[in-house]
């Protein structure tokens, strides 16, 4: 089919039986090998052998129920065929939804695993398996591993399954199943076979009160699911107003850009996943389950770029709450928890190996104190956006963004860590002087054009003051670019911000000079690095190399768009098409085999794919 939601990747093509025998010898997947399905609560990764090897339970930032991605014995939830011949495994997801379902192909039978999350109501991971034709034997394994796997828990049976109780205050989870279950040790097993037309259906969710029986059956329940599940997405994805080129990869990214929204707060977490390395067998292992205001704040300029309106004011009153109650000086942190909690103390799981052997695995993240001022050039430029396109910004609203504009007037000289989080030290970054300039210009246009009462003068007065000291301690005309911080040498891609926020016209001889350098020097064909690791060393401040940053990909194929430089654009932009998985999710970054590393999906990616897309197809007319 030509929906790219339906592309298909073979997974150990030509496999034996025992690649795919759960619990002996199921293979380590990599990154990309998975889909993700989600509630808007949590989000579940589901690899292309039927397990679902990363949950957290019952919100994202949640501990780990199933972490098997990170370490084998951290929790696995495995529904799988055992066929006795070469199997291939393909994974697609229904068009236009976030269903998924993952084939297992041969000789003798085909049968599909489909995955869900019902959207509202009570919190549940739904799993059913179905033969398409001929007859196959099944095998099911559900392996909790309470917090990080750090938590001992018992199984007994209950009505219709198995109840998992952990030890401590943590909820017990249950699971039900249209097939007998057996205990073995703390785990729930079964096996069964499956002919042409059958179905076997199971259920895990956490009731919060007794053992709460289903409405209609298990089985109806779940065929009831999967239509309300279906239908929500087709109706979200039906708002969207982009008929590009693009459509299909559009949409994936947008759908996957929902899942990573918190229903319940309106904020958005960077990605469902922590520990995930940037590197392999490095220390670059971070947790992005948690809401970055700059992320959030790009993400919802892709949902306005798409009409979604709903998520960005979801989002700016989330947003409005953490300017209302911070400090009174009106300063922000640069992230906070999905519920606005502002501590987010990072600690060390030493217990688990990690992905690929990458350790330390970390959850929480340190960087939450870190000053980091572009952040308020990303807030303000959602904010503007949210006011034209969205809602009015309130009284209250104003108020609260005036205080923080006020804050960045009188801060935007500091030193700073930097968009990219260094840990080696603050500079004055190019990012986080542009940012400033952004918050400052968005707030003297939201008060010229909507006539908000506001200083003008004086903000226009520091906008002025913040683009000349750009010129004047940025510009390194022996390079002929714009360098990464003030009184360096060094390259960085957070430059392409520049034209994509209207600070510099993107066909300014100074700009196109600059884009030139990041061509020759941080650019290895479409794959653009964010820094040159080893010329920043001293402010990056860790051990190790990394991989190809995807969102400075995107970002440079849209700025050789906005340049004039189309046929070079639509190349890049499509070669970078062909590095997503085979459901079209991004992780953070590409190594150099165009392996995927890094948090996945991430935010960021994707909503740098959607703002390329776009800009690509107006620059083609």
């Amino acid at each position: 089919m030509a929906d790219d939601a339906w592309r298909e990747e073979d997974g150990t093509a030509g496999a034996t039986p025992s690649d795919i025998r759960l619990g002996t010898c199921h293979p380590t997947p990599s990154i990309e090998q998975h889909g993700i399905v989600g509630d808007l609560r949590t989000a579940a990764l589901i690899d292309m052998w039927g397990t679902v090897g990363f949950l957290c339970w019952p919100r994202f930032d949640g501990p780990s129920v199933f972490a098997c991605l990170l370490d084998p014995e951290a929790g696995r939830f495995d529904l799988a065929a055992d066929l006795d011949e070469p199997v291939r495994l393909k994974q697609i997801y229904l068009p236009d939804t976030n269903v998924l379902v993952t084939r297992f192909l041969s000789e003798q039978a085909v049968v599909e695993v489909t995955d869900l999350m019902p959207l509202g109501g009570p919190q549940r991971l739904l799993r059913s398996a179905r033969c398409v034709r001929g007859a196959a034997r099944m095998r099911l394994r559900c392996a909790p591993r309470f917090d990080y796997a750090r938590m001992d828990h018992a199984a007994e049976p209950c009505e219709g399954g198995v109840r998992f109780r952990p030890e401590g205050e943590a909820p017990a989870l249950r699971l039900l199943s249209t097939v007998p279950l057996r205990i073995e040790g703390a785990d729930a097993v079964a096996g069964f076979e499956l002919r042409e037309g059958e179905e076997a259906t199971v259920l895990l969710d956490a009731p919060a009160g007794g053992e709460e029986a289903l409405p209609c059956g298990l089985a109806g329940y779940g065929a009831r699911c999967f239509e309300e599940t279906v239908d929500y997405w087709r109706r979200w994805l039906g708002r969207s107003h982009y008929r590009g080129r693009s459509r299909e990869i559009v949409h994936r990214s947008a759908l996957a850009l929902k899942l990573l929204t918190s229903a319940e707060h309106g904020s958005i977490v960077a990605a469902p996943t922590f520990g995930l390395p940037e590197a392999l067998g490095g220390e670059r292992n971070w947790d992005y389950r948690y809401t970055w205001v700059r992320d959030a704040a790009f993400t919802l300029y892709a949902f306005v770029r798409l009409g979604f309106t709903d998520e960005a004011r979801a989002f700016m009153h989330w947003a409005q709450a953490r300017m209302e109650e911070g400090d009174a000086d009106g300063s922000l942190q640069i992230m906070y928890g999905l519920d606005g909690r502002s501590q987010l103390a990072e600690e060390e799981l030493g217990h688990l190996r990690g992905y690929a052997g990458s350790a330390p695995v970390r959850v929480g993240n340190a960087a939450w104190d870190q000053l980091q001022l572009d952040s308020y050039g990303a807030l303000m430029d959602a904010v503007y956006l949210s006011h034209k396109h969205a809602e009015p910004i309130s009284h209250d609203g104003w108020q609260a963004v005036s205080r923080t504009v006020e804050w960045v007037c009188a801060n935007w000289r500091r030193q700073d860590e930097g968009i990219w989080e260094f840990r080696g030290g603050r500079r004055h970054f190019l990012s986080s002087r542009l940012m400033c300039w952004v918050a400052v210009d968005r707030a003297v246009r939201m008060a010229h054009k909507s006539s908000l009462p506001g200083p003008l003068e004086r903000w226009r007065e520091v906008r002025d003051a913040i683009h000349r000291s750009i010129h004047a301690d940025f510009w390194d005309e022996e390079m002929g670019a714009f360098v990464q911080a003030k009184g360096e040498k060094a390259l960085d891609a957070s430059c392409l911000l520049m034209p994509l926020t209207k600070f510099i016209a993107p066909t300014d001889p100074r700009w196109l000079s600059t884009l030139d350098a990041v061509g020759r020097e941080l650019a290895k064909g479409e794959l653009v690095q964010r820094y040159d690791v080893e010329a920043s060393s001293d402010i990056d401040g860790l051990e190790g190399d990394e991989g190809s940053f995807t969102v400075c990909s995107f970002w440079h194929a849209e700025c050789l768009a906005r340049a004039g430089r189309i046929d070079e654009a639509r190349l890049a932009f499509d070669k970078l098409l062909s590095y997503a998985n085979h459901l079209g999710l991004y992780a953070e970054e590409l190594g150099p085999a165009g392996d995927h590393l890094g948090n996945f999906p991430q935010a960021l990616t994707h909503l740098a794919l959607i703002s390329a897309a776009v800009a690509i197809d107006r620059a083609e007319g």
